[in-house]
Order: C-alpha cells, then sequence, then structure tokens
C-alpha cells in the first residue's frame, strides 16, 4: 500500500462513500432516484462542457425551448440550469415577444415604390421622344391605363440624369434616320476583282425605308462623269417607281464629283457626306455591301464586266423579292412595301424550291 499514490487512494476511498451515501438515498426515496440521477448526470455533463467549450452558437430553436422552459424553473436556479446567463435568457425571450407583434412586415410609411416596368417605360418615352416633358409623359401613362403622378416622373427622370424637355439633347442620329428612312437613299462602291486579277466596280444604292438594292452601273473605270450619268439614271427610275428622295448620304470619295452632287440637288435632294474613317454613318449600306461579300462574291469567281452585272441584277432581285431582313422585322423589301403576309398551316401547303445562281441560295415559296 505504501508504493500507491496517495491521491489514487484519497479517491477510490472518496467514491466508495459515495456510493454508500447513494444507495442509501435510493433506498429511501427509490421512487425519485432515478429521475435525480439522469438529472445529475445531465448537469455534470453541461459542466463538462461548459470548461471545454468557450463559445456556443445556439439556433433559434434551441433559443425558444430555452425561454419557454425559463417559466418551469425558479429564477434562482436559472444559473445552474441553463448554459447561458439569466440576462440572455430573458432577452431571448423579449425577442420571441418582438417578433410576434411585429406589424412593420403589413404596412410601410411613405408611399408604395414604384413598378420597374413604369420606371422603364418614362425612361424610353424620354429619350424617344425629347420634346416631352414629364408632364406630357404622365399623360400617355394615364392615357395607358397606369395611374402615376407627375412629381414622381419627374423624380424618375431627375435619377436618370435626363435633363427637361426644353433642355434635352436632341434626336440621336438613329432617331434621326428612322424619322426620315422612307426619304433617304445610301451609295457606295463595292469592288470585285475577276478571274484574270482585273479589278471591276459597281455603285450600288440602298433605300433605307424598305432596304430595297438598286445596280446603277458596273464599270472598270468609275470616273466622275460615268458616276453622275449613273446618277441621272438612278433618280429617273426611282421617278418612275413614283419614290421621292430627301437625302442622299455618301462618302467622300473623289468619284463623287460636284456635278453628282448637282444631279441630286436639282431633284431637291440633300447631301449627307459621312466623316473620314466612320463607315458607321452609312450603316445599313456598308451592311449591303458586307452582305454582297459574304454570300455572294466571296463564293463566286467573276470572269468580266458582264459576268458581274449579270451576277448582281439576278441577286439584288432575290435580295429585294425573296430575302428576310433582321431591320424589316424578318420580312422582304416587297413585303415592308404590301404588308406582311397572312399567317398559314404549313402542314397544308406545299413549299416550292427554287435555286439561285446555280444553287449558290435558294428561294421557298408556296406552291400553288
Amino acid at each position: 500500500m505504501s508504493s500507491c499514490d496517495p491521491g489514487l487512494m484519497f479517491l477510490s476511498l472518496a467514491y466508495r462513500a459515495t456510493r454508500r451515501v447513494l444507495g442509501s438515498v435510493a433506498v429511501l426515496f427509490r421512487s425519485d432516484v432515478s429521475k435525480d440521477a439522469e438529472l445529475l448526470v445531465l448537469r455534470h455533463e453541461n459542466a463538462v462542457l461548459r470548461r471545454q467549450i468557450h463559445r456556443v452558437r445556439y439556433e433559434s430553436v434551441d433559443r425558444f425551448w430555452f425561454a419557454a422552459l425559463s417559466s418551469l424553473i425558479p429564477r434562482r436556479r436559472w444559473p445552474q440550469v441553463f448554459p447561458v446567463s439569466p440576462a440572455t435568457v430573458l432577452a431571448w425571450h423579449r425577442q420571441l415577444v418582438a417578433r410576434k407583434w411585429d406589424y412593420s412586415a403589413r404596412w410601410k410609411p411613405g408611399r408604395p415604390p414604384t413598378a420597374t416596368a413604369a420606371k422603364k417605360l418614362v425612361l424610353t418615352m424620354a429619350k424617344d421622344n425629347p420634346m416631352w416633358g414629364h408632364r406630357h409623359i404622365q399623360g400617355e401613362l394615364v392615357k395607358l391605363g397606369h395611374q402615376i403622378a407627375s412629381s414622381t416622373v419627374w423624380e424618375i427622370l431627375h435619377a436618370a440624369g435626363l435633363d427637361p424637355a426644353p433642355r434635352r439633347s436632341g434626336p440621336t442620329w438613329k432617331q434621326f434616320l428612322t424619322a426620315q428612312a422612307h426619304g433617304i437613299l445610301a451609295i457606295d462602291f463595292v469592288h470585285v476583282d475577276t478571274i484574270g486579277l482585273k479589278r471591276l466596280y459597281a455603285l450600288i444604292l440602298i433605300e433605307h425605308g424598305t432596304r430595297r438594292a438598286h445596280l446603277a452601273g458596273v464599270t472598270a473605270h468609275p470616273t466622275g462623269e460615268w458616276t453622275t450619268q449613273a446618277a441621272r439614271n438612278v433618280l429617273i427610275d426611282l421617278a418612275e417607281q413614283g419614290k421621292k428622295i430627301k437625302f442622299l448620304i455618301r462618302d467622300r470619295d473623289t468619284k463623287f464629283t460636284d456635278g453628282f452632287d448637282a444631279v441630286f440637288a436639282d431633284e431637291g435632294v440633300r447631301i449627307l457626306k459621312s466623316p473620314p474613317r466612320a463607315p458607321r454613318s452609312n450603316a445599313i449600306c456598308e451592311r449591303a455591301i458586307g452582305e454582297l461579300r459574304r454570300e455572294l462574291l466571296d463564293r463566286m469567281l467573276i470572269i468580266n464586266e458582264d459576268h458581274l452585272r449579270r451576277t448582281l441584277t439576278t441577286y439584288l432581285a432575290h435580295r429585294n423579292e425573296a430575302r428576310p431582313h433582321r431591320g424589316l422585322d424578318q420580312l422582304t423589301p416587297t413585303q415592308a412595301e404590301t404588308g406582311p403576309p397572312t399567317p398559314i398551316n404549313l402542314a397544308n401547303y406545299r413549299i416550292r424550291r427554287k435555286a439561285i445562281l446555280g444553287g449558290l441560295t435558294h428561294e421557298y415559296q408556296i406552291a400553288a
């Protein structure tokens, strides 16, 4: 025994004594001993966990149970029972009460927020119509059935950085060209190298309103005199079709001489010269020429001037009559002039295919 640790011997004796005391209590109060023993185990386990864990994170359900069970335990026993301080339990209870009687989600002070769709429509109207003030825009919305205050419209415009109507910037190029589209004609040259490496030039014109393309001529020597005569021919053809031109957009190529401009000026057509190296100023014509290269000229070998003229004439006829254009809501230039076709059920019709330029492209029509 002398070789044993005194501390270990003391713990052994204390343990035996505690077991005897608890056994005596169990004999006297056998009905409640099991429950009390379980509580003692849980309390001791709680004390051990408190020593090992400095901060415990509780979820909302945990707080709910602690706050609810606090009413069943005397307050003086809270420090021994709960793993948190009494102040924390009371704070959780106050939060539960405040959440129960919280009506902030049902009622918000001030004016209800303006719908996002209404804000977008206000800004669209202001940008599309530079001369409309906030009261005019309010009237348009009321006419559509949307009730809105004029002050709200003003706040939307002010927040977007749009000035009042008199000081708002004028129409953009897009707005100007759209408003004048049916009276605008664009013109430019496209060059083609033949199979014998001879360069040819074709003069192409585009009507902005209908995207209809015209071939003014093909030549190997586009002099000023040739271009002027081509302009006269174009005006004669347009006059026969009953079309009135107000503006002509062209670049600053030297082939467009003063005589060329005078031909159009005599008919009351205003010449609009695009800035140097700014193809976007004549975007529709540039796009049409790019289309000619991608869909036609880059896929064929041109033999001579006559071959180029016949090829362009055939393709432009197809382009005007059968090719849809995104700028026309996928209608053809002819349909843009006459109106879209009547919707049909394709299952009830047969479709006829027609090869263009030897199968380079195709047209599809309803079979008679």
